[in-house]
């Protein structure tokens, strides 16, 4: 069965509200080595709030609620910024210090590779994603990511020194993203990338507008962050999520390591023998073959639990504005008021689900470091701690929305 697991280790889902009701301010100033830089676009990742500097340089980025935020900086000439700035009981004062662009200042030397533009269809599908809506967005300047293949890893790595622009038109966002970093191994199917999106509104008709509506309704619905602002305020299961354990149990179909190295030594080092045969025909080569294969099974396999785990038993508090999540193996997280799609099921992303279990979107997030921080909002503050299968791993770039955005309608249970 061919998995794909994705590490999402979004930016985006590093910021968002806490319990208090009063609002702050961050405010500050952007400047180089040299003076203040007034004009500078200055933006809070996965949000669309966005502000540009003044005459001296100075911003200000009002009604913040307790949270943590990442604050992008942009400026022709002048590398990408981003800082991390928590706000608790008071507004915050910064000061941002930006570097000059060298490679924009200085003589591009651009190297030909052939299998270039390979790379970037690869990034774009697992970057962008293959649902529906990735069908609909661009990559308007694609020229500006560097990418290498490491042939010995078989990985694929992609960065830059700029904004990504990507333009959704299923959504009606145009997507500034800073990418931090992005991998993907061929072997493992792992997908690894980080970065920090800033949204913007498309210019669309009214009849449009009702369409980007519609199609962001069903991209929130059902998502890792509608999950975890649902189990923030205690009403996951209401909103349609039913979480269940997948536990570890030993692979029956593997022999012990103690009996397959026994068989592999006797094969290698017949009665009487020393050293490694080096006559393959006096080698029971299928045989070989066999314990080689018991050797590649895993030792353990992974097993659908059918008692639901409370949401209560799993979610504690850890500061006024952050909850954590902590459990062992992996939960299995399926969203009770939407089906698979056709799109899903035929995309590779999708995970081995008991026959008696119904098909509702399905997914599998395994904690990689530890428990887990998360805000009021949806926000992952450890959002590096988490890998995902299934559909969470399905769904990318073209099916974000901000982490402000707010549903217009309840859903309904599916029967």
């Amino acid at each position: 069965m061919f998995r794909v697991l994705s590490l999402f280790c979004l930016i985006l889902f590093s910021s968002i509200q806490g319990f208090s009701q009063n609002t702050f301010s961050i405010t500050g100033i952007v400047k180089d080595k040299k003076e203040t830089l007034p004009g500078a676009g200055v933006y809070v990742s996965g949000y669309k709030i966005a502000t540009a500097t003044d005459a001296d340089g100075k911003f200000r980025l009002p009604n913040l609620k307790p949270g943590s935020y990442d604050i992008l900086v942009q400026m022709m000439g002048y590398l990408p910024f981003s800082k991390n700035i928590i706000i608790s009981d008071k507004s915050v004062q910064v000061e941002f210090v930006l570097k000059e662009n060298a490679v924009m200042l200085n003589e591009v030397v651009i190297r030909v590779d052939p299998n270039r533009q390979k790379y970037i269809n690869q990034f774009k599908q697992y970057f962008i994603g293959k649902t529906p809506n990735a069908k609909l967005c661009k990559i308007l300047n694609p020229q500006v990511l560097r990418v290498d293949y490491d042939i010995t890893r078989s990985t694929l790595t992609v960065k830059t020194d700029e904004f990504l622009i990507v333009e959704n038109k299923a959504l009606g966002y145009r997507i500034k993203y800073m990418l931090d970093y992005f991998e993907y191994n061929s072997r493992t199917n792992i997908i690894y990338y980080s970065g920090k999106p800033f949204f913007e509104e498309l210019k669309a008709s009214n009849a449009k507008k009702k369409k980007y509506i519609e199609l962001r309704e069903i991209a929130y619905y059902g998502s890792a962050q509608h999950f975890f602002k649902s189990l923030y305020k205690g009403t996951s299961r209401e909103e349609g999520f039913i979480i269940h354990k997948i536990i570890k149990i030993p692979n029956q179909n593997r022999a012990p390591d103690s009996i397959i190295y026994k068989n592999m030594m006797a094969l290698k080092n017949p009665p009487g023998k020393t050293g490694i045969r080096k006559t393959a025909a006096k080698i029971d080569t299928s045989l070989l073959a066999y314990w080689q294969k018991q050797q590649a099974l895993p030792k353990y396999i992974d097993k659908f639990n059918n008692a639901e785990v409370l949401p209560d038993t799993l979610v504690h508090y850890y500061n006024k504005d952050l909850k954590f999540l902590d459990y062992t193996n992996a939960l299995c997280v399926m969203y009770t008021k939407e089906r698979e799609s056709t799109e899903y099921s035929n995309s590779g992303f999708w995970v081995f689900r008991p026959l008696y279990i119904p098909d509702y979107e399905l997914s599998v997030a395994k904690l990689t470091d530890g428990p887990i921080r998360f805000y009021e909002g949806g926000g992952i503050l450890d959002a590096r701690s988490l890998l995902f299968e299934g559909f969470w791993a399905y769904e990318k770039v073209a099916d974000m929305v901000p982490m402000d955005y707010i549903p217009l309608a309840k859903r309904s249970p599916i029967p």
